[in-house]
């Protein structure tokens, strides 16, 4: 017993060593934003949102890993409109000191002529199995820096390009330089999530003391997001020249020659073990539009104990153990009592009305179905495509029928992206007396949860090809909630025409990246399939629509979680086992 006792003992301190160890965390993930919480605004979108959903996973999972991001002390931004519906923009300040914890050490890089130091905090989660994953926050925002460097760490995607580009480098040189000082010296693949951290690739060079390519590629893994070349930064040598200390400057150009700048895309594709995508699709189009043939897809998910809401949880707990641990058992879904189903989701939507009520002052009808959508407001996600043909939009929609929310934020530089929700909240009010049309400001974690936990029907309206993936209909899938989308990302892989939900428009043809089609076709199948299929199913079929949202449990919930995420990228990319697996 008491050798028992002691072998014991020596196992929990041996483990409790390589949890806290870092030379025993072989893998890091850098991004440019990271989605935890609410409190810690230091996210945009979607981007963010499934790092921290990856990390949260890792976590639970027991992956030997660790996250790097920025700091940012004025957030994003808080969102308001002005009294001509136009998105007006102020700092979210907020206390790290009340969310992280500050780290004693900093280390020191080179831009602009002018020495920086580099702070750290950390926020560390704790796995459902008690496994510690950190994460870690570069600051630079104290003295003795300059008052210019002491900016780089306040906005997210804020300033100019030149404030851009040392952002990714404090990311990049100044992230990978921070976990040597903090004793992490057997890591053995950097993730980059998208090519913002595409930097340490100059780092790590400088650190073998010899221009080797191959060997920076052995330790490296990319993750491209978007078809869209807004989402890829580009930076001009004659900026970088400015910028960059002599030798990552001399680096640079010998890794990336005779072209006029730097395509972090670029670098990440080129100096990488392992490429991929965030969807069949997106991988197909990134094939087609990087001309390769070696980019792989391992389609997002999200993380299900932050996105499920408190009654479904209890359903699934009682219906389904052990799907926290592992929630491919949610395929068992079909077993759930309707009945019970239908109520969880019920209460989940009197919570979203009630916020509504107290946000918006608006009364919305709880046996009326309500349609979602919540997203970046970027005009390639056409948020206003419901509107395109308002006559027949009154007729499918009018007679409250049905009932809208919305929410979402524009990037302050995108007048486009302002424009269509400037119009969203003048049609809510043009239509306040025949259809129901809210808009929540604000848009952050905690809506995005009520929303997708409370409504009936997630709508999805992108230009093909360009939604790499999309996560927030993932999320409603978690909560038995149907899509009701373009066949765009993620939605070829989960949809099943009146199953798991519908779609909108044409099928894509696989040869075809999608660069052109009738997009009026959209507008026309929407209308279409609200009025003869969705509305009609509502209020006249309720065990097919609840036999639905089984379907969507069972069929979508079980893989498009970040569990299995996860797990692929420790397959495919990081070549790992670990005891999650």
């Amino acid at each position: 017993m008491i050798q028992r006792l002691h072998r014991s003992d020596l196992g929990s301190s041996l483990r409790t060593l390589m949890e806290n160890d870092p030379a025993f965390r072989p893998i890091a993930y850098f991004s440019m934003e990271v989605g935890l919480r609410e409190s810690i605004p230091t996210y945009s979108g979607g981007l963010g949102v499934l790092a921290g959903d990856i990390l949260k996973s890792a976590a639970d999972l027991g992956v030997p890993m660790a996250g790097v991001t920025l700091l940012y002390r004025k957030g994003y931004f808080v969102q308001g409109f002005n009294a001509d519906d136009w998105q007006q923009e102020k700092p979210a300040v907020w206390d790290p000191a009340q969310e992280l914890t500050l780290l004693p050490n900093r280390i020191s890089i080179r831009l602009q002529g002018r020495e920086i130091q580099v702070g750290v905090w950390v926020y560390e989660i704790i796995g459902e199995s008690g496994y510690p994953l950190p994460v870690y926050f570069l600051d630079t925002d104290f003295e003795p820096n300059h008052p210019d460097d002491r900016k780089l760490s306040w906005y997210l995607y804020g300033g100019d390009n030149r404030y851009r580009l040392c952002q990714e480098f404090v990311l990049g040189v100044g992230g990978l330089r921070v976990l040597r000082d903090l004793g992490y010296k057997n890591i053995d693949t950097f993730h980059l999530n998208e090519g913002h951290a595409g930097f340490l690739t100059l780092e790590l060079m400088r650190e073998m003391g010899y221009y080797d390519p191959d060997k920076i590629r052995e330790q490296v893994v990319f993750t491209t997001h978007t078809p869209v070349p807004a989402g890829h930064d580009y930076f001009e040598y004659s900026l970088i020249d400015q910028v960059f200390p002599d030798e990552a400057r001399s680096t640079l150009h010998r890794m990336l020659p005779d072209v006029p700048g730097v395509s972090m895309t670029e670098l990440g594709l080129r100096y990488s073990r392992y490429v991929n995508g965030v969807a069949k699709k997106h991988a197909e189009v990134s094939n087609a539009m990087f001309k390769m043939e070696t980019v792989d897809w391992i389609t997002n998910g999200i993380h299900p104990a932050t996105w499920i809401s408190s009654g479904m949880r209890k359903l699934y707990n009682k219906n389904i153990p052990g799907w926290e641990e592992d929630p491919g058992r949610l395929v068992q879904a079909l077993t759930i009592p309707k009945e019970d189903l239908w109520a969880a989701h019920q209460a989940s939507k009197l919570r979203l009305f009630a916020r509504i009520m107290e946000t918006n002052g608006v009364q919305l009808d709880p046996d009326v179905l309500t349609l979602g959508f919540a997203r970046r407001a970027a005009t390639y996600k056409r948020a206003d495509l419901l509107f395109s043909d308002m006559a027949r939009f009154r007729k499918v929609a009018g007679n409250r029928k049905v009932q809208f929310v919305f929410a979402g934020k524009s990037h302050p530089n995108d007048n486009g992206g302002k424009a269509l929700l400037q119009k969203i909240r003048r049609v809510a009010r043009e239509l306040e007396s025949e259809i129901p049309i809210v808009f929540i400001d604000n848009y952050n974690m905690e809506i995005a949860s009520l929303l997708t936990q409370g409504v009936d029907v997630w709508l999805n309206t992108p230009i093909r090809p360009r939604e790499a993936s999309g996560t927030s209909g993932m999320k409603c899938a978690m909560n038995g909630i149907m899509n009701f989308s373009i066949l765009d990302g993620w939605w070829i892989e989960g949809w099943i025409e009146d199953v798991t939900g519908w779609s909108i428009g044409p099928v894509p043809d696989e040869k075809d990246m999608g660069a052109s089609y009738d997009e009026s076709l959209d507008a026309v199948d929407l209308y279409d399939k609200l009025e003869k299929k969705i509305i009609p199913t509502y209020y006249d079929d309720h065990d097919r629509w609840v036999s639905m949202m089984q379907h969507t449990i069972a069929l979508d919930a079980s893989f498009f979680n970040t569990h299995r995420v996860v797990r692929e990228y420790a397959s495919k990319a990081y070549s790992i086992s670990f005891r999650g697996m």
